[in-house]
């Protein structure tokens, strides 16, 4: 979402990084850049002129003017800028459930923003984690199938949805939900209002009724993140008319411009609490201010991607995985397993962009060697291959690769590639495994199960800086292979295996 906003704040901010002294004029300069780029990624005005008129305030003081770095310095002020822009480190941006059951959520928004989709999200979420009891009862009596569109996504996500009664309306279907979660024994009650293309009095006037009647705790208000800066006009109204808690921002993971979520926060003075990022149930993200502006800044985030990988894996795997490189074994089957584990982290793109360090053009050469189309092809070779084949790479011989390459619609070429990768994989594994005490061990612990973090890990610049300098452990012998390095693996304390370095070698013309 933040890619364009991203690349051009990075290239401001690197002419910085190179400077011995800076003066007025080259803030002024970089501030001017920095302004043009929030403009065009949809910042509102008011927001830009306020964001830059503060770091300018900092960035030609005594705290720029006497650093050993001054471009560094300036980078920082503006991260910490866009923290308080985004809500502050502090920001409680978590779903309040703290009232007396049946805690009642009002989802709000307008047509088309995927509020049912969110609410259905919410509802897993709430069930799985917080391990509520929760009903979901449509109220949009409008929009064709809407109700029964929420069933359906209640019975995907094993949550109880308010029986449909034809004819009835939002305001009737309000007070039997809330009846039905009281003497149901609920925790959670979600209303999922209707929506109208856009804001009008009847819509407004119908959200006010069912408030009043069901006296939600949380109203929180579904935005679109990429229609810009209508999403924040939206933010306004809806707030000044019924009162919005929190916002959720769905569609992160478009190719939008990013500036209605540095907007809203600052607009309306609501917390974003949640950010949509795909159509599958689980694609939901915390907001958290301080990662999502170091992901903004190409700073990576590695608590998050450390937290998601905690939430994706399979523990009984990761026991057997972990024996398994303990041994020194890492065959095909391994790696197709591995391959599977980033698809569930949200694919090669989504990682990237948590992976501190990884400029803009390295993230686009690791993306052009593997895609996320890669990686569903690489599955496929795998797949079609016998299971001798997977237990013992060395079999594959000509003959046997045609057949493959065949069966799994690709190139030889292509398994070549492969076989190269799992080749320099397994080398890595196998050294790990030797390893004692190394980086992995220290990291994620040395037995089974998900293990306490570092203190590092609260910290994504702390933690990259312990990694960098060697303070968690040592990589083995010949560094990880050539590409983008490994995450943690599953030997190590029940953490997933890392992602497949990326081949290196020319593609055959």
């Amino acid at each position: 979402m933040f890619e364009n906003l991203s690349g051009r704040l990075g290239d401001v901010l690197s002419k910085l990084k190179g400077r011995g002294a800076l003066g007025e004029k080259d803030v002024d300069e970089a501030m001017r850049e920095v302004r043009r780029a929030l403009l065009e990624a949809d910042v509102a005005l008011p927001v830009a002129r306020s964001f830059i008129d503060k770091v300018r305030e900092r960035a030609i003081g005594q705290e720029v003017l006497r650093s050993v770095t001054p471009g560094q310095q300036v980078i920082k002020i503006v991260h910490d800028e866009l923290v308080e822009m985004l809500g502050g480190v502090e920001a409680d941006t978590s779903i309040s459930l703290r009232a007396a059951a049946p805690v009642v959520l009002m989802m709000v928004g307008l047509q088309g923003s995927g509020k049912t989709t969110s609410t259905a999200k919410i509802a897993k979420r709430l069930t799985t984690r917080e391990k509520r009891k929760v009903l979901m009862a449509s109220l949009d009596t409008r929009r064709p199938a809407a109700q029964e569109q929420l069933r359906i996504l209640g019975e995907q996500v094993g949550v109880a949805t308010l029986p449909i009664v034809e004819g009835q309306q939002p305001v009737a279907i309000a007070r039997r939900a809330v009846e039905a979660a009281r003497l149901g024994g609920y925790d959670v009650l979600m209303l999922d209002t209707a929506g109208r293309i856009h804001i009008d009095e009847e819509l407004m006037a119908e959200v006010a009724e069912v408030r009043d009647i069901a006296e939600p705790h949380e109203t929180l208000l579904v935005a679109d993140s990429l229609t810009g800066q209508d999403a924040v006009n939206v933010a306004e109204q809806f707030n000044a008319r019924i009162g919005v808690t929190g916002i959720v921002l769905t569609r992160v993971d478009g190719d939008g411009r990013g500036g209605a979520a540095l907007s809203m926060r600052a607009v309306t003075g609501v917390p974003i609490k949640l950010l949509g990022t795909g159509e599958k149930m689980d694609a939901l993200e915390d907001f958290r201010a301080d990662r999502v502006a170091g992901r903004i800044l190409g700073m990576g985030d590695i608590v998050s991607l450390v937290e998601k990988a905690a939430e994706t894996i399979d523990a009984e795997k990761a026991e057997k995985m972990a024996e398994r490189l303990r041994k020194g074994q890492f065959d095909l089957d391994d790696l197709a397993d591995q391959l599977r584990q980033m698809s569930r982290m949200g694919g090669m793109k989504g990682l990237l962009g948590m992976m501190p360090g990884l400029g803009k053009a390295q993230m686009q050469a690791a993306q052009a060697h593997m895609g996320d189309g890669t990686v569903k092809r690489q599955i496929a070779i795998i797949s079609s291959m016998t299971k001798s084949e997977r237990e013992n790479p060395k079999l594959l011989n000509a003959s046997r690769k045609k057949r493959i390459a065949r069966g799994s619609g690709t190139e030889v070429q292509e398994i070549n590639r492969l076989l190269k990768m799992h080749r320099q994989m397994a080398d890595m594994m196998k050294a790990m495994g030797r390893q004692k005490g190394g980086l992995l061990s220290k990291l994620f612990g040395g037995g089974g199960g998900m293990p306490d973090l570092p203190p590092e890990a609260a910290d994504p610049k702390a933690l990259q800086k312990a990694l960098s300098s060697g303070a968690l452990g040592k990589l083995p012998a010949g560094g990880l292979p050539k590409g983008l390095p490994g995450l943690p693996g599953s030997g190590f304390g029940g953490m997933p295996p890392g992602l497949p370095g990326l081949p290196t070698g020319k593609k055959k013309k």
